[in-house]
């Protein structure tokens, strides 16, 4: 069990704990360029804070923000949180997006190296610390001959001693590969969870000797349960207002029908072992593949304390993750 709480960021050699947290929702309120919202709703800083520093008691050492997350202000909290502790961990951050703070609105993306720079510099400023584990790039679908650039990019700033390893935040293999030529490549960012599985990112990974960083490891909250008892998302939540992308939710931030079954049809699965829903998620995503590095979002002490007990019970067996295979085909 201790070697399950523990995992190395694929080629690096840098340890992390097997769980991660990922810090979109501590960034508060932002929206993109038409003032749809792209956060969680209203933060408390003071709670953000606590949550961090309580996480990092229960054995969580990998933290994961973006510049873009908050506009900045996701960055300044964690390297709050951090403070004094910064040794302990392992920070995770993106770039690729251009924002305005003051207006707390994306502007657009820029995926030239000039820029890689300078939101490198940014981002470790904002952090508090001179230099960074591990730097994603942050545009899933930028053409993969401005990833090879930025690729190399990042092995400068490793050279420069400004980052450790670098990773891409996409979900297709093709472009993944495309850092992984890279000397200090050490993972890729992809969603994954038990509403939808990535068996060729994992594969990939698996080949080529990445971490698998998982983000929506809950489905942005289905996957605990809660949302089926009727608790809603609030104003300034991107969930109340989803994208196209977003098919989890419906208008207003009700479950979608047809995920919501889904979860409901694998509920007693996840919460085998005294497991909570959101707990059984995680324990799937361990159970899928040895280089999962899940990384719920969080708000609040309960909610990290709840999260970080699942490295207490480990993975599903390999029967419980069969039997969820057979249930959603």
């Amino acid at each position: 069990m201790e070697t399950m709480k523990a995992r190395t960021l694929g080629r690096s050699g840098i340890e992390v704990s097997a769980l991660g947290f990922g810090c979109w929702a501590i960034g508060g309120e932002w929206a993109d360029a038409e003032g749809s919202p792209l956060g969680w709703g209203k933060v408390d800083d003071e709670e953000s804070v606590a949550a961090v520093r309580r996480a990092l008691d229960l054995g969580v050492t990998f933290f994961d923000t973006a510049d873009v997350y908050g506009t900045g202000h996701s960055e300044r909290v964690l390297g709050r949180a951090l403070a004094g502790r910064r040794d302990e961990v392992v920070v995770a951050t993106k770039w690729g997006n251009r924002f305005d703070e003051t207006t707390r609105r994306v502007t657009g993306s820029d995926p030239t190296p000039e820029y890689a720079r300078e939101a490198l510099t940014a981002s470790l400023r904002r952090l508090g610390t001179d230099h960074i584990d591990l730097y994603q790039l942050h545009l899933s679908d930028a053409a993969p001959e401005a990833g090879a650039q930025l690729r190399d990019a990042c092995e400068e700033f490793v050279r420069e001693g400004l980052i450790r390893a670098y990773a891409w935040s996409t979900d297709d293999p093709e472009r993944a590969e495309v850092f992984a030529e890279g000397e200090h490549c050490a993972a890729v960012q992809h969603a994954c969870n038990v509403l939808a599985d990535a068996p060729d990112m994992l594969a990939l990974c698996e080949r080529l000797g990445l971490a698998s960083i998982n983000r929506s490891p809950l489905a942005m909250g289905l996957l605990t349960g809660k949302y089926a008892a009727g608790v809603r998302p609030g104003e300034g939540d991107i969930r109340a207002v989803p994208p196209a992308w977003l098919s989890w939710f419906g208008e207003g931030g009700a479950p979608a029908p047809e995920w919501a079954a889904k979860v409901e049809a694998v509920r007693d699965v996840l919460t085998s072992g005294g497991r909570t829903p959101g707990q059984g998620a995680l324990a799937w995503l361990w159970a899928r593949s040895p280089r999962t590095v899940p990384i719920p979002g969080f708000r609040s002490v309960a909610q990290a304390e709840q999260n970080a007990a699942a490295l207490n019970q480990g993975p599903l067996s390999e029967g419980e993750l069969a039997e969820i295979g057979r249930i959603l085909g």
